[in-house]
């Protein structure tokens, strides 16, 4: 695999650029071509004869492969292409951020806004704890807050230990009986009964003296 990137220059440089090769050898050689970067690895200078161009290494929003061919038909994986050197003209502004905002063609315009999910929100604060704790840890050593993690935890349980001690339970009350709303029929058939037996035995005596 070879190692690659993007040159993106403006059109008026391109097309010097582009008429390097047809030129004769001696003319050629004349023209200087060079390209440096500063100390960050960012910022730099593109060269191009006695004219020089403020020049910046942006990452690409997603990977581009390269391919080579010799005979038109097969094709041959040569790189992954990551970065890109954006050469800008001498009023165009600096980019704010080392990620170029679009990808090489149209439809990969704002690609990292339409096209990806937006990054996670974290906390640089956890971010560095958590890098100093696999640092410990390789080295050998113990994770820091460990330790404080398992404090709070055991505070914890004893604080909801307590809160369930204290809740006393309260008795469920029965139902009361619902009442009665039957009537005794037969009870009543008795005494209706026993009111009409007399009545019966005075009229049978009656009949019985005539």
């Amino acid at each position: 695999m070879e190692e690659q990137f993007i040159l993106r220059v403006p059109p008026s440089v391109s097309e010097r650029i582009d008429r390097l090769p047809s030129d004769e050898a001696s003319t050629s050689d004349d023209i200087p071509l060079d390209l440096c970067f500063s100390e960050d690895g960012r910022s730099g200078t593109f060269v191009i004869g006695n004219e020089e161009f403020r020049a910046s290494l942006l990452d690409l929003p997603a990977v581009v492969e390269s391919f080579k061919t010799y005979d038109d038909s097969a094709l041959v994986k040569t790189a992954d292409i990551g970065q890109m050197i954006m050469v800008r003209e001498p009023g165009d502004p600096t980019p704010n951020t080392v990620e170029y905002r679009h990808g090489l063609t149209p439809p990969m315009k704002d690609a990292r806004k339409r096209r990806f999910r937006r990054e996670p929100d974290l906390n640089p604060e956890l971010v560095q704890r958590v890098e100093r704790d696999l640092l410990n840890i390789l080295s050998g050593g113990t994770i820091g807050h460990a330790n404080e993690q398992q404090e709070e935890t055991a505070a914890n349980e004893n604080t909801s230990d307590n809160n369930a001690n204290k809740k006393v339970s309260s008795p469920a009350e029965k139902p009361e009986a619902a009442p009665e709303t039957g009537t005794d029929t037969s009870n009543n058939n008795n005494n209706n009964a026993t009111e009409a037996d007399p009545e019966r035995s005075e009229s049978e005596d009656s009949d019985d003296s005539m």
